[in-house]
């Protein structure tokens, strides 16, 4: 159990086949009784922990030391032992103190979700949750999880400095690209004895957006259009040859390669070059279509144009997208436009 106050990203699980979810009799009433639960929580990004929303229940290991305590008991009384007596009650009030401490460590805290990042299709989405405590003293072993999987969750442990907070990652993997709602989460202890377990149930109201996955390996770029009023007759441009610059070719003089980009290019430890092309300037211009990536399934499609996309920003090239239905995003250039034709393809 980590004592950091920043914890790890918990690592989003594979799903189980869906046949053995299926032959599991009480999973339908399960799930039933789930989505009936959930409909109950208000959606909130910020919930603070209350006698009201944090539940109690002795552990496996609890109901172990109550039957115990039982036999000891009914041991000391046959007996008529004194030291019997005293263990037992010893070991009793030992357990009460830690069903108190354990239940006040969820008591009194404020979780709070910051805004989920977009993520790529089966990258595996992370969610920040941030745990505030005004107490004088740390809380320690509180885990979160996404809620409501078919398998075992997969726990974020952290500990919560006095008059502090802490961050704690938790991964969970969409099944498609869109906006997806953040899902349930449920947040626990078993601190101090591991006796009694404490938790509650947290339905954020913030989405995530889910970018459509790149096709791995990318491929070449679409050749380019005239540009409107310079006339078709002029050679299609071919990969990297829109706007002033084309990918960098062996022989190219140094005064045409565009530096700027070069030094983004090694910063981020690739070796993208580009040259300048004053020739191929002003004639041709780079448009992603979804409807002619060349492949039959539309999810691949998109994948296609969304590797297309990539590669266009990392050559600092200037495109323009068009997506099914006759949507078009302007030509443009930098991450904002590069953000703004992720979502587009993500929503399409």
């Amino acid at each position: 159990m980590p004592a950091s106050p920043q914890a790890s990203a918990a690592p989003a699980a594979a799903q189980p086949p869906a046949w053995r979810a299926a032959l599991n009799p009480l999973g339908a009433a399960r799930r039933r009784f789930r989505r009936w639960w959930q409909a109950r929580l208000r959606p909130t990004d910020t919930l603070v922990l209350t006698q009201r929303n944090v539940y109690i229940l002795p552990t496996g290991a609890g109901w172990m030391l109550a039957l115990t305590l039982l036999v000891l008991l009914v041991a000391s009384i046959n007996f008529q032992l004194n030291l019997g007596y005293l263990l037992t009650f010893l070991l009793a009030g030992s357990a009460t103190v830690g069903m108190h401490l354990c239940h006040a460590t969820l008591r009194g805290t404020q979780l709070r979700l910051l805004p989920p990042e977009p993520q790529f299709l089966g990258q595996g989405a992370a969610l920040a949750v941030e745990l505030s405590s005004e107490r004088r003293t740390p809380r320690h072993g509180i885990a979160l999880a996404v809620h409501g999987q078919d398998f075992p969750p997969h726990w974020a442990w952290t500990d919560v400095p006095a008059q502090g907070s802490a961050t704690v990652h938790i991964g969970f993997r969409p099944a498609r690209r869109g906006l997806h709602p953040v899902p349930t989460l449920t947040a626990e202890t078993r601190f101090p004895l591991g006796t009694f377990r404490v938790w509650t149930y947290w339905r954020p109201a913030s989405q995530v957006l889910v970018y459509p996955a790149p096709e791995v390996p990318p491929p070449p770029l679409p050749a380019g259009e005239p540009r409107a009023g310079s006339g078709g007759s002029a050679r299609a441009a071919g990969v990297g040859e829109f706007e002033g610059v084309r990918a960098y070719r062996r022989g190219d003089p140094l005064k045409l390669v565009v530096w700027k980009k070069a030094a983004k290019s090694f910063a981020t430890g690739t070796d993208d070059l580009v040259s300048r092309d004053a020739q191929q300037s002003q004639r041709y211009e780079l448009w992603l279509d979804v409807n002619r990536a060349g492949l039959p399934d539309p999810e691949a499609r998109i994948a296609r144009v969304t590797a297309w996309v990539l590669q266009a920003d990392r050559l600092g090239l200037t495109w323009g997208l068009r997506l099914p239905g006759g949507v078009e995003i302007a030509q443009g250039e930098g991450a904002l436009h590069r953000r703004r034709c992720l979502e587009a393809l993500a929503l399409c």
